[in-house]
């Protein structure tokens, strides 16, 4: 089990330096004033990556969960899981164009 956790570890690690990357690697876009379509392309690649990382992070955790006898605490625990899962799908922050009032954001 103590082999599984390191190998989980590993792989979450080494997503996360890859998205670390990809951050570094925009930010040099920005300060060599890159085109707008290009950066954005990057940070959108680097969110979806970020969202894999985290995916990831949450489904070993419900595996640790689900896998976990059947009792209260656990049941406790999973609705816990179950929460944090619903915040987690919701990540991408509402936005709203520049020049848009909040009557054209609300339909």
């Amino acid at each position: 089990m103590a082999e599984r956790n390191e190998e989980e570890q590993a792989e979450i690690l080494a997503r996360l330096r890859r998205v670390e990357g990809q951050i570094r690697g925009i930010q040099r876009m920005i300060e060599e004033a890159r085109d707008c379509e290009a950066i954005v392309t990057q940070l959108l690649a680097a969110r979806a990556a970020l969202d894999k990382a985290g995916l990831l992070v949450l489904s070993h955790h419900l595996e640790r969960c689900l896998s976990a006898p059947t009792g209260q605490q656990s049941r406790t625990q999973l609705e816990r899981v179950i929460q944090f899962f619903l915040k987690f799908s919701n990540v991408a922050p509402e936005t709203q164009a520049p020049g848009a009032s909040q009557a054209d954001t609300s339909a």
